[in-house]
């Protein structure tokens, strides 16, 4: 089991500083697989923000107002760019309770965003071309804490990252986006043994079974029925 991210012993109480470098350096680690995520950090294109419960009222609402002001100023024309939230606690037992947390958290964003689904995707958990929207903008979202059985997703707190959707869209249109997934997969085979099995391509199931990283059932169906908000 390889450990890609610096602990934080006492995260409740840590500096904001101490949980952004650990996320920086799992990312940075020479065997870390996701050569999206280099590329965000290497462009200096990703916003950490740091929160207290996952899944917590307060953490929903900054968060909320964190990803708007996001969603309003990122420029995808710099390259991928994504939103990190890293979270104080709770303390993870195992990957069943963090996907239960990481479902709380995304029912509550959308229950307090006021603006429409992002029309480019659907709103259906169980349709293939799922994907979160927030602020009017999709992401597909990768969440990471540190009971995950992938040794790429085991970070040293709870955290979600929003990659924004349209970006793999764009990745695919210019062709590029077959080789950066075979290099990855083989990254992340070279580092784990084994390919994740919970990665698809798109458009072949609905993203919503890879976001805890949790290995589902094929009957898996998410916790999350998306409301009205036009």
């Amino acid at each position: 089991m390889a450990t890609l991210a610096p602990p934080v012993p006492d995260p409740e109480s840590a500096p904001d500083v101490v949980l952004e470098d650990s996320i920086v350096e799992m990312v940075a680690h020479p065997d870390y697989p996701c050569l999206g995520a280099r590329s965000v950090f290497r462009r200096d294109n990703a916003t950490v923000r740091i929160y207290g419960e996952l899944g917590g009222a307060s953490s929903t609402q900054r968060l909320l107002q964190d990803l708007g002001d996001f969603a309003a100023s990122m420029d995808l024309d710099g390259g991928f760019a994504s939103f990190i939230a890293v979270f104080r606690g709770p303390q993870i037992r195992d990957e069943l309770h963090f996907e239960q947390l990481l479902w709380s958290q995304l029912r509550r964003l959308h229950e307090g965003d006021e603006v429409p689904w992002d029309g480019e995707v659907s709103a259906d958990p169980t349709d293939e071309h799922f994907a979160f929207s927030v602020a009017g903008t999709a992401f597909f979202i990768v969440g990471l804490h540190p009971q995950a059985s992938r040794d790429a997703r085991r970070a040293a707190t709870p955290t979600l990252v929003f990659n924004v959707h349209r970006q793999f869209e764009e990745l695919r249109e210019s062709g590029q986006f077959r080789r950066m997934r075979d290099r990855i997969r083989e990254r992340d085979a070279s580092l784990q043994g084994s390919v994740n099995p919970m990665v698809s391509d798109h458009g072949k199931s609905s993203e919503a079974r890879q976001y805890s990283g949790r290995q589902v059932a094929r009957s898996w169906q998410a916790p999350f029925q998306a409301e009205d908000h036009g």
